[in-house]
Formats: structure tokens, C-alpha cells, sequence
């Protein structure tokens, strides 16, 4: 166990991966722009053991061993969503921010590109930044009365098939709303709007917006529109009994349980959150038109008045 590092003041978690050379190549320089200020860089398990081959992790604390969350004043996540929703689950129940800088593709949970990493850290270090508190969903699974998963999600539950369509029975506040055959229902917090819940064509939420969205994939059914609750609500979605083969539940696509014809899956809202921190203060407008690459300029041009 490392100790070296017992009477430092300021402690900050990195979280991130080796899939990619970018990613190693800035993981290395956030380690030796954190080192440099005097600030002590850590990692958790499983990142210090496969950082090892690239610089000297006798130098990096280590998440429980050394360092306890409660200690952490910030985490920078290199990397893709992916990445950011690890980092979410490693600091579950913490109070600790997260700052994403997106190695990926659409990186939509990301406040920074990979191009903007060394202001990134410089205002980290200077503690210029807001915090964001992101709702997330209380998730339970059971089968003929017996709980088979209690676990949660910051973007989404989702009950999917395994091999064929899914009969599935949705509810809201205890009550069916429909049934149908499908192949699954997500259910999203605001914060997954924009990942699996928009690509089955749920709506964009705004994050500051306190609601849960329930969006079937698929649906063979005439009434198959998105729905959209207050999370004081409880969300429903259960597998009818006479459903050929199993299902599958995903939370935020990493947390995977078996689901019996017969299952029910009820989700909540969490009255845990998690804290994204902003560098910017741009609108999410700004972020979703650059993220998406949306035409904000049709073919008529940019002038009013202009004529076709």
C-alpha cells in the first residue's frame, strides 16, 4: 500500500482507460500536470494495475487503499459515456464531481474535448467550475415475489429481449397502462435522453428537467409513443407469463440481470444523484446542436427575411 502520499491536501481521482493510445498518452499528461501542482493523482484498483506499463504508479495513490472518496475534491474521466458512467459507479453515493474530457465519439455526459485537456486541468485546479446534480433511478427486479436485483442507473433501465419479442405489460403508479409485444422498454432519466432512449426515438429532455421517460423499442402495438412522468412517479414493466423465453434487464448498459417470463421490473426515482461538474456556462442548446452536429441554418439560409 502506498503512503507517501498520507499528508497531501488536495486529492483527485482519475478514471480512465488503455483501450486507445489517446487516451494513455493524455491520462499520462493529466498525471504529471496533477503531480507538478502539488496535487495528488489517483486511481482506483483496476486503472493502477493496467497504467503500471506506462508510468510509475508507485507515484499515483489508490482509490480505498490510500485515499477514501470522502477525501476526493474532484474526478476527471478521460474517455468516452462509457467511461463517465464507470466513474459514476465507482463514486456512487459520494459527493465528489465528475469532470468528463470525451476521447469518444458523441461523448454527450463530456464537458471537454480531448483538445482542451490541459485548460481542463488548469481550472480544475483552480476550482472553476459549477456543479450540476443529475437525478438517477432506483431499479428493482423480482420474480413470484422474490427480488432477483436491486440496483440503479444515472441514463437508463432497460428490459430487453433475449431472442424473440417480448409481451410486456407497463405501468405507471401501480396501475397497467398498456400491453404489447416489443424489443423493450427503456426507461431514462433526463441525463439518458440523449444515449439508448433517443435512438429507440424517445424525446430530448433537458437535464434541469425532473422527469422519468419510458420508450419501447420496437413496439408491435398501435399506441407505442414515449411517455414522460414527474419522478414522484413508479415505473413499470413486466414480463407477461405466458412469454416465450426469457428477458434481459441493462443498467446504463453495465449491470446485467436475467429476467423469467413473469418477471416485474419497477424503477424510482434515486434519492442519490450524481454531481457533474460544468466548466462552461453555455446552455444545453449549445451542447446538444455540437454534440449532434445539428443544422441550425436551413435551406432557405441564415437572413430573416430572405426569400425562398
Amino acid at each position: 500500500m502506498t503512503t507517501v502520499h498520507e499528508d497531501a491536501a488536495r486529492r483527485i481521482l482519475i478514471v480512465s482507460h488503455t483501450h486507445r493510445d489517446e487516451a494513455i498518452a493524455a491520462t499520462v499528461a493529466a498525471v504529471a500536470a496533477l503531480q507538478a501542482a502539488g496535487v495528488v493523482p489517483v486511481f482506483d484498483g483496476a486503472d493502477r494495475t493496467e497504467f503500471a506499463p506506462h508510468l510509475d504508479v508507485s507515484r499515483v495513490a489508490s482509490l480505498s487503499d490510500d485515499v477514501a472518496i470522502e477525501q476526493l475534491e474532484v474526478a476527471i474521466v478521460l474517455g468516452g459515456d462509457g467511461t463517465i458512467l464507470r466513474a459514476a459507479e465507482l463514486l456512487r453515493g459520494s459527493e465528489c464531481p465528475i469532470v468528463g474530457v470525451n476521447l469518444g465519439h458523441v461523448g454527450f455526459l463530456a464537458e471537454m474535448e480531448s483538445y482542451d485537456l490541459a485548460s481542463t486541468i488548469d481550472r480544475v485546479l483552480k476550482r472553476d467550475y459549477t456543479v450540476e446534480e443529475r437525478l438517477t433511478l432506483e431499479v428493482s427486479a423480482s420474480c413470484d415475489g422474490t427480488v432477483i436485483a436491486e440496483t440503479w442507473a444515472l441514463n437508463e433501465a432497460s428490459v430487453e429481449k433475449r431472442r424473440r419479442m417480448l409481451e410486456v405489460e407497463i405501468g405507471v403508479d401501480g396501475l397497467p397502462v398498456s400491453s404489447f409485444a416489443c424489443d423493450g422498454m427503456v426507461i431514462a432519466t433526463p441525463t439518458g435522453s440523449t444515449a439508448y432512449a433517443f435512438s429507440a426515438g424517445g424525446p430530448v429532455v433537458w437535464p434541469g428537467v425532473q422527469a422519468m421517460l419510458m420508450v419501447p423499442i420496437a413496439a408491435h402495438a398501435l399506441f407505442d409513443r414515449p411517455l414522460v412522468t414527474g419522478t414522484d412517479s413508479e415505473l413499470s414493466v413486466r414480463i407477461l407469463p405466458e412469454n416465450v423465453g426469457p428477458g434481459v434487464l441493462w443498467c446504463d448498459g453495465r449491470r446485467r440481470t436475467e429476467l423469467p417470463a413473469g418477471s416485474i421490473v419497477r424503477v424510482r426515482r434515486s434519492p442519490l444523484s450524481v454531481r457533474l461538474a460544468r466548466l462552461s456556462t453555455a446552455p444545453f442548446s449549445d451542447r446538444l446542436v455540437r454534440k449532434f452536429h445539428l443544422p441550425v441554418s436551413g435551406w432557405r439560409g441564415n437572413g430573416r427575411g430572405e426569400r425562398a
